[in-house]
């Protein structure tokens, strides 16, 4: 599979599933998103495309022009089961988007406010993180502060990430609404938690659907970041180590050339004892339970993923949009989906 032959971009959707859509269309819109394509699936077809029996309606939210880091919003007839929740993100199996924001305190202020009025709500203070440059010497207060404030939000049908940047820009790193009560752009990163110390399973992103890995192991623990000791529940001693893929257009040098719709695999050691959560966290599931990437010339990537470890793949079918579409389970155990349409 040649970069010729085929084409994979960022992320293309964070699919949740919702009991019901007008709240969550409600919710999301404050973050900029707004309602674009509505379809449906029957009972048939939706358990060959997504194994689940249930019929399905299904809402795409896009955000501004962006062509990743959208929203499915997923109504399943007969869900499967309440999802993750609000429990700890130290699972395997776990999902979580991230999105930039230029008002981090807003949205801190709505969740103290939540957290007062008795919503089922984790969140963390916004920790300060140097994400580029790490080993840079500065002078507070004599020469500018290079990082992020980024913070957890975690709520039974969603399990987010919001960071605000100070002192640097990416253009092609998320694109803020700032017409949206929380100021933000679209997801501009995603993230699953593996274990796997050969890292044998994180080839399967870059052989076999041509992601450019970035950022690889990028090490944190509990000593080392505060932010991630309390969004990871990191014990001391503890650590992960992360292995980031982008956009192909993407660079593995140059951090401005970033692109957004990255893939964050965070991965613990095979010595800890870590939960296993996937059952809460595929398709039946509310809250983030699916991720899509869109891709050229799908039967191409059928073909080529049919030749690796994976489970559970389909045919390609046409999914409740009218593209067409198909789905597996990596070899790390996460399900995913292709849409035809770069």
């Amino acid at each position: 599979m040649t970069q010729e032959q085929t084409t994979i971009a960022g992320i293309y959707e964070v699919c949740i599933g919702v009991p019901e859509p007008i709240s969550a269309i409600q919710y999301w819109e404050q973050f900029g998103y707004r309602i674009g394509q509505v379809g449906e699936l029957s009972a048939d077809v939706a358990h060959k495309l997504y194994k689940v029996n249930s019929s399905l309606r299904s809402i795409r939210l896009y955000h501004q022009n962006a062509d990743h880091g959208l929203i499915r919003l997923m109504v399943w007839q007969n869900p499967t089961n309440e999802g993750l929740g609000t429990g700890t993100m130290k699972v395997r199996g776990n999902r979580w988007a991230t999105s930039l924001t230029t008002d981090v305190l807003t949205i801190l202020n709505h969740a103290e406010e939540a957290k007062a009025a008795g919503g089922d709500i984790r969140y963390s203070q916004p920790y300060w993180e140097i994400i580029y440059n790490k080993e840079r010497k500065s002078r507070p207060f004599i020469d500018a502060a290079v990082g992020v404030r980024e913070m957890l939000l975690l709520q039974p049908l969603t399990r987010q990430v919001l960071f605000q940047r100070f002192g640097y820009t990416l253009p092609n790193y998320g694109q803020v609404n700032h017409d949206a009560t929380f100021k933000t752009s679209q997801f501009t990163h995603m993230g699953l938690i593996v274990q796997d110390d050969s890292k044998a399973t994180l080839k399967f992103y870059e052989e076999v659907l041509g992601l450019l890995r970035v950022r690889d192991d990028v090490e944190t623990s509990y000593e080392s970041s505060p932010a991630g000791r309390d969004i990871f529940d990191l014990h001391p001693g503890e650590k992960f180590i992360v292995t980031a893929f982008d956009d192909p257009r993407s660079s593995q040098t140059d951090f401005s050339a970033a692109r957004s719709g990255r893939l964050y695999i965070v991965r613990f050691p095979e010595a800890m004892n870590l939960e296993s959560r996937f059952s809460a966290a595929q398709p039946g599931s509310w809250g983030i339970s699916l991720y899509t990437y869109r891709v050229s010339e799908i039967a191409k990537f059928g073909d080529r993923i049919s030749q690796t470890p994976v489970q559970n793949l389909t045919n390609i079918l046409t999914n409740e949009f009218g593209e067409q579409s198909l789905s597996f389970t990596a070899p790390d155990g996460y399900f995913w989906n292709l849409v035809a349409g770069v």
